[in-house]
């Protein structure tokens, strides 16, 4: 039988197959609001057989965002597309998460076809942004602030509230980001903070930030639904984080009822050396579910099903996450099947097509 069409049950929720959906931004909103698109982009990969798919980072507060075009949810009012979304997605029978996001130092930004230009603060759809410490991503770029003791207090806030809107909007999984050198990541790692309060220096301090917001989400979240948390097990630089400290790390997060780490890497430094290659994150998910007795998603550069199935086989991750490879092929999972002969459901609508 094949693994990666094997059921996983996490808490309460049961994934029907080991396919996820890698969220991706769609730099498709305005003010934050999802739209048709969304609607679409998101229920096709339900319709393609996928157990779970997870939404786009997802800001908790405007300043938060990537770009203007970002999602977000830090009104009420955002969570009625949403609803609708996730009411689609449960009629074909999978589950769908959010992925809550704040982008710290990397907020800001044009959309990737306007060339995703850093914005000052001072021009148009631009805003300040905030960070660990006042040190840009960049160099020439806005530096942003450093986030006072109220400041920290505000993200925290931020998220718990963002919590209750995903519950109320009925998601299924919650995944806080922190990865790619965004909010939390900067404050983990040592390339991004030099602070000397109690949330800079020492690797305790450093990790505060990140376990002290997950213990609020977690206190929101039903404790019978599954909180993933995506991080970046190595900064690919001299002098930052690591694969070790990945790990410690992750320990401390399952204490604080995290049951999945999307595992992926880099982001943190722009001219970070990267040895891109099919599955070269692979061994980060294999180390930390090994070593920290935790379950993995494994995500970069998994293209195939074979691929997909030998990862779940050797032990070295619980799911598999599809990024690029789900923008080509919505409907990737119905065809791995077929190739790993593993006869599942398909939507009623598509059936003429299984054969």
């Amino acid at each position: 039988m094949s693994i990666l069409f094997s059921p996983l049950k996490i808490k309460n929720t049961t994934l029907k197959n080991r396919t996820v959906i890698s969220p991706m931004c769609m730099y498709s909103c305005v003010d934050g609001f999802a739209n048709d698109f969304h609607l679409v982009h998101l229920g096709s990969r339900a319709l393609g057989g996928t157990a779970l798919t997870i939404q786009e980072a997802t800001a908790v507060s405007p300043e938060g965002r990537i770009s203007y075009g970002d999602m977000g949810i830090w009104s009420d009012e955002h969570i009625l597309k949403p609803k609708e979304i996730v009411n689609f997605v449960h009629a074909q029978k999978a589950l769908i998460g959010i992925q809550l996001a704040h982008a710290g130092r990397k907020a800001s930004h044009q959309l990737p076809q306007e060339g995703a230009r850093k914005i000052s603060p001072d021009d148009k759809n631009g805003w300040q942004t905030y960070s660990s410490s006042a040190l840009p991503f960049r160099e020439g770029e806005p530096a942003p602030l450093a986030l006072d003791a109220n400041g920290i207090e505000k993200v925290k806030q931020d998220y718990v509230a963002a919590t209750r809107r995903a519950q109320k909007a009925g998601y299924d999984v919650v995944e806080i980001h922190a990865a790619h050198g965004y909010l939390f990541h900067q404050f983990y790692s040592p390339l991004a903070n030099n602070r000397t309060d109690k949330y800079g220096g020492s690797f305790e301090n450093r990790i505060r930030l990140l376990l002290e917001v997950t213990e609020l989400v977690r206190a929101e979240w039903p404790e019978e639904k599954p909180l993933f948390v995506r991080i970046s097990a190595t900064d690919w630089t001299k002098g930052g984080w690591t694969i070790e400290d990945s790990v410690k790390l992750v320990v401390e997060l399952k204490k604080r009822g995290v049951d999945l780490i999307d595992t992926s890497t880099g982001g943190n430094v722009p001219k970070a050396v990267i040895p891109s290659e099919p599955g070269y994150q692979v061994k980060f998910a294999e180390q930390i579910k090994k070593e920290a007795n935790i379950l993995t998603g494994a995500v970069g550069q998994i293209t195939t099903a074979e691929q997909s199935e030998a990862i779940l086989k050797e032990g070295k991750a619980d799911l598999i996450f599809y990024g690029r490879e789900s923008l080509r092929d919505p409907h990737f999972a119905l065809r791995a099947a077929k190739e790993l002969n593993a006869d599942i459901e398909w939507p009623i609508q598509y059936q003429r097509a299984k054969l």
